[in-house]
């Protein structure tokens, strides 16, 4: 923070004029302090501010559910902070599952508490910390407070601890809720313990001390610990596991301020779903009123070809209509160009958000009255039969789905566009399997040993992943080296591997490169295969593709391949120094597209690299550079990817290691894997049903299984945590707020087992909406309009 802020400089000549500007900035600062104290009243969850406070204090655990748009994670760490819970010098800390959303929220509730990130309101995510001595409220991601713990099994830092968007159900989520658990137990305990040895002892020393006003303070130095408040909020409806859980805990449902949606389906299943997006936002643009749209895809790659052609196909329309800006958001994206998201469009544009599931319920950006959702979201899916794990694209759920069209009804009245038929929306899954279960367990294994937790299959998850797959994670680490005979962490291979936040592969990687004198090069590997795809391969140019990229080839395989991919990008940038970042950042995007590179992935390999750089440097690893001494660094590649090798046999096949099954592999083209989407040029007239009718697809926007080769496979039932006592139903606290607060409910708003929810927000009655039959190129005869009950 700069210092000397706000105060006169006695250098300007005019200090009139200062006073005048001094003045302007002080008036539109009190008039954004004044839209910001008026926003905070008018949210729903500001009306139950006491109530909240009240079930706190009674409840050390507390699930609250809170539909969209009711303020709970900007609202509730302010009012536990203003009834004092950061007292003493404690910390209310709320975790995210996506950094993302840390960091914006701190921002926003920073803002709203008239102080600079960092100070009172901060936050802290991987490889980037923004706190200091005087922060009470920190926003964070679920594995930094995991990390923490690694340092203070006890989080004895923090009074309150708030999960939010538990309904997400990450892997950092379950392991974090699991952790917590096991430390309110112990600084309950510890509790008791205090007041046992306060009853028990008699010396007058001790005595003295305890009636003292130092008495308090002085026990809690003795004994350590104060009982840790925990608030579990979920933006789904079904709080019962969570209740379950953790005892039986209470529920309360907090009403959210939400808008109609009208939902419109396709009369048929769609072929090209990324085609049908990009016409479906044109016709949007053209026919609908003003409003951004929000349109979900399913990773960077879909996302940077979206953008890529949305800008192509409006070169095709009138000048007047061609006031569309498209901005992408998606999980490995740049703190910087995420933060653009919530930039308002220019004057007199329209805003097209193409974004990955992160914006179903972790962001809040405004100005979205339309959202398009094809139906599909990447997700990781684990064998542990075959060892192998996998990012499949699959069908959401239908609470993914709800989610999704929730979002055009934050601000008023809004419209979701889903590109499947309406029957096929009661085909999909209830819910999102938890991600504990359908992916590899050796980092979150890693985490729990580094934790000192012995026994893995007893740990208390909220749903227990299989046997199968815990005990291959295990065999994993230990051929690693990562664990022992005996399953402790190893010194100091796995407890160097624990503290490297990586796949354990890659920490593997590093600590070995060390020894083999390549971890310069290993470090700008790991870097590189950290994101998505560093090229991109258009199909009408694989030629010219080939042509561009052949500089890059290294004749031992992709690893070297992609450092000197770095290292020529590097190259490239400091030839250009003196140039201004813009001009700069400008070249290197034009260097990207001459080689067909993606210059996003690239910019995140660099910063990726720079991070990790400074963990091994703290760990003490010797950074040095194999120079052309290629055979170290295959060396290293064997030593530690063992795990992927696989043996040529006399037939042509491969036997990998360590299986009796022999498998065929396809050669892989060493310039890249995969082809981007082309996004094939569609007229909206055909989209819309005027000219050819669009042929059925085949079942591809279906709720078809996702494939074996994905699933992780167990014949284990789930174990389940039993309660001592049925769980509380949900209370919901918001009788009292206003009845204007609130709009109708459309039938999209229901749980995931089909119960109409309108009721929590209304009892007028819901509006359905069908997709009609006929042609026509009108977007609203296409999908229907309104019709009845």
């Amino acid at each position: 923070m700069a210092q000397g802020q706000g105060r006169p400089n006695n250098s300007m000549k005019s200090p009139n004029r200062q006073f005048s500007a001094g003045n302007g900035n002080v008036d539109a600062l009190a008039t954004k302090r004044k839209a910001l104290a008026q926003h905070r009243k008018s949210l729903p969850i500001a009306s139950v501010e006491k109530r909240l406070i009240e079930e706190v204090r009674k409840h050390d655990t507390l699930i609250i559910v809170g539909e969209t748009g009711s303020g709970k994670t900007t609202q509730l760490p302010q009012f536990l902070f203003n009834a004092g819970f950061s007292g003493d010098g404690k910390v209310i800390g709320v975790t995210q599952p996506r950094r993302v959303a840390a960091m914006t929220v701190a921002k926003r509730v920073a803002e709203e508490c008239g102080g600079s990130l960092g100070q009172k309101v901060g936050y802290s995510i991987r490889f980037e910390d923004v706190t200091s001595s005087s922060t009470r409220i920190k926003y964070m991601t679920d594995g930094l407070l995991l990390r923490e713990a690694l340092l203070d099994p006890y989080l004895s830092r923090y009074s309150v601890i708030i999960v939010d968007e538990a309904h997400e159900r990450t892997v950092q989520t379950d392991v974090l809720l699991g952790l917590l658990k096991n430390v309110q137990d112990a600084r309950s305990k510890s509790l008791n313990n205090l007041q046992n040895t306060k009853n028990q002892k008699t010396n007058d020393d001790m005595q003295s001390k305890e009636n003292g006003a130092q008495g308090f303070r002085f026990l809690k130095q003795y004994q350590g610990r104060t009982p840790l408040k925990l608030i579990i909020m979920s933006a789904s409806l079904d709080a019962k596991i969570f209740s379950e859980y953790f005892g039986g805990a209470r529920a309360v449902h907090i009403q959210g301020r939400q808008f109609p949606v009208d939902i419109f389906y396709t009369h048929h299943s769609i072929q090209d779903y990324l085609d049908a997006s990009l016409t479906t936002i044109l016709q949007i643009h053209l026919e609908e009123g003003p409003g951004d749209i929000l349109v979900f895809l399913t990773g960077q790659e879909e996302i940077e070809s979206a953008e890529r052609l949305v800008k192509e196909r409006l070169k095709q329309l009138p000048e007047n209509s061609q006031k569309l800006v498209a901005v992408p958001i998606y999980s490995s994206l740049s703190s910087e160009h995420q933060m653009r998201v919530f930039a308002p469009a220019p004057p007199g544009f329209r805003k097209v958000i193409l974004a990955t599931n992160i914006a179903e319920t972790s962001l809040t950006i405004s100005g979205i009255k339309y959202v398009v959702d094809p139906g599909f979201v990447k997700a990781r899916y684990y064998d542990p039969n075959k060892g192998l794990e996998s990012l499949v694209v699959v069908p959401v759920s239908k609470a993914q789905a709800l989610q999704r069209s929730g979002r055009a009804g934050r601000e008023g009245p809004g419209k979701c566009f889903r590109l499947y038929p309406e029957d096929q929306f009661g085909k999909l899954e209830d819910s999102t399997k938890p991600e504990i279960k359908r992916c590899n367990l050796s980092n979150v294994i890693l985490q729990l040993k580094a934790l000192g937790v012995d026994d893995i299959t007893g740990f208390d998850f909220i749903e227990k992943p299989s046997r199968s797959a815990i005990v291959k994670s295990l065999e994993q680490l230990f051929v690693l080296g990562a664990l022992t005979d005996d399953c402790k962490l190893s010194n100091p291979v796995g407890i160097q591997m624990a503290r490297l936040p990586l796949d354990p592969i890659y920490s593997k990687a590093l600590i070995v490169a060390s020894e083999f004198n390549c971890l310069e090069e290993m470090l700008i590997s790991v870097a590189m295969l950290s994101v998505e795809s560093i090229f991109f391969n258009p199909r009408d140019k694989i030629e010219e593709v080939r042509s561009a990229q052949k500089s890059f080839a290294s004749p031992e395989g992709d690893h070297l391949t992609l450092v000197n991919v770095y290292r020529a990008s590097k190259e490239f940038l400091e030839k250009r120094s003196g140039l201004s970042k813009e001009k700069r950042e400008k070249a290197f995007r034009k260097w990207c597209k001459d080689n067909f590179i993606h210059s996003r992935s690239l910019t995140n390999a660099r910063d990726i690299h720079r991070q990790i750089r400074g963990h091994v440097e703290q760990m003490g690893l010797r950074i040095t550079s194999c120079g052309d001494d290629v055979l170290q660094f295959c060396r290293c590649l064997a030593a530690s990817f063992f795990l992927n090798a696989a043996l040529k046999q006399p037939d042509g096949t491969y036997r990998i290691e360590g299986r009796a099954k022999r498998v065929s592999v396809k050669k892989l083209e060493n310039m890249g894997r995969g082809v981007s989407s082309g996004g094939g040029q569609s007229s909206l007239n055909y989209l819309f049903g005027s000219g050819e009718a669009p042929k059925p697809a085949a079942n591809n926007a279906q709720a078809a299984p996702v494939p074996n080769e994905g699933r992780a496979v167990s014949n284990e039932p789930a174990s389940k945590p039993t309660a001592p006592a049925p769980p509380p139903e949900p209370v919901d606290i918001t009788k009292a707020i206003p009845a204007g607060i609130h709009s109708t409910s459309t039938n999209n708003y229901m749980r995931a087992d089909g119960q109409n929810t309108g009721n929590f927000i209304t009892d007028r009655p819901s509006t359905k909406v069908h997709a009609a039959p006929g042609g026509g190129s009108s977007l609203g005869y296409l999908f229907g309009g309104p019709g009845g009950n």
